[in-house]
């Protein structure tokens, strides 16, 4: 069946919400010097991953500083700033796509590094690059519901492990142009992290109101993008023009119950500059609304989104409206409405 699911939010508001930059520094230009034979050999132009991704550099943790570490600082650095009580937190979600093994989750080394209560629920959502748009839904139904008033959303990221491996197997005198494709979004990726704290709207009324949103399937695409930890393959084209396709549908389908032709800001899932350019132009969404940061810091998974939201918090003025645009592998799209 075509169409959208809906949500509405009564008494939810975010009380902060901040970035955890992942320190060490790594450009395009030196992946490109590392892949220099492998260019040659192939016949392909070095420059692809800045000229046509749009992305100068991406961040590593240091050797020793993991994912879990970064959500940490994150989660720290939003408790702080929101002056939240941690006793007071009632539910922990981390939406982060990095893990270091199945099981237990990686939310429960976040919560015990955190110090948060015994009384706080704490679980990884995982959904491709949409989970943490997925957070806010989840978490903003529960505080709406009365059952938490306070939740913490944490993600962290790492790509230097899959990057190191790519870099390493397309090196390969045997490597060829296909696998070379099949895995350059790998090489967009980037480590980061970010994290959200929510509350009841009642009780602060300071906050930054989530509105709701929509969201809808497109499953039939599941296997355009399939990796892990170590290795990463991705139908570029075939990924991009069916998540527009999905984006325009859900946008489509919103109105009349969401008009979102006058947002003040919008807030996408960081991919590169040509699916950016050509998601505007799908919907008619003006470029300079649209903050980046996929430039300097690449594809930070679903750490990007909020990793975007929290570098522009300085530039939105109270009352504007901000619309969160969330694509994830899968296919799966949530568009989420916050009012500044």
């Amino acid at each position: 069946m075509d169409g959208n699911s809906s949500f509405r939010h009564t008494n939810t508001s975010v009380l902060s919400i901040v970035a955890a930059e992942a320190p060490v520094v790594v450009t395009s230009a030196e992946f490109d010097e590392r892949l220099a034979d492998a260019y040659a050999r192939l016949g392909l132009r070095p420059g692809l991953l800045e000229s046509l991704a749009g992305i100068r550099e991406r961040r590593w943790w240091p050797e020793g500083v993991t994912f879990a570490d970064g959500a940490v600082m994150a989660g720290e650095k939003a408790i702080a700033q929101a002056g939240v009580d941690p006793a007071l937190i009632g539910m922990m979600i981390n939406s982060s796509v990095s893990r270091a093994h199945l099981e237990p989750s990686t939310a429960v080394e976040i919560h015990h590094k955190l110090g948060l209560p015994t009384s706080c629920t704490n679980f990884d959502l995982a959904n491709a690059c949409l989970g943490f748009v997925n957070g806010i839904h989840l978490a903003s139904t529960m505080i709406d519901a009365g059952h938490i008033d306070y939740a913490l959303i944490v993600n962290g990221e790492d790509a230097r492990d899959i990057q190191e491996l790519t870099i390493e197997r397309l090196s390969r005198d045997e490597a060829t142009s296909e696998e070379f494709f099949n895995e350059f979004a790998s090489l967009t990726l980037g480590s980061g992290a970010a994290a959200m704290v929510l509350g009841r709207t009642d009780q602060h009324p300071e906050g930054h109101r989530v509105i709701g949103g929509v969201a809808r399937a497109g499953t039939e695409h599941h296997d355009l993008c399939v990796g892990d930890m170590k290795y990463m393959r991705t139908d570029t084209r075939g990924l991009m023009e069916a998540g527009l396709d999905l984006a325009e549908a859900a946008w489509k389908d919103a109105t009349p119950e969401f008009t979102w032709a006058d947002i003040d800001r919008f807030i996408v899932h960081q991919v590169s500059r040509v699916h950016t350019s050509a998601l505007c132009q799908r919907l008619g969404i003006d470029q300079a609304k649209v903050p980046l940061s996929f430039p300097t810091f690449g594809n930070i998974g679903p750490a990007s989104l909020p990793f975007t939201l929290a570098q522009e918090v300085d530039a939105l003025a109270p009352g504007e409206r901000v619309l969160c645009m969330g694509i994830g592998s899968g296919l799966n799209t949530a568009f989420c409405e916050i009012i500044w």
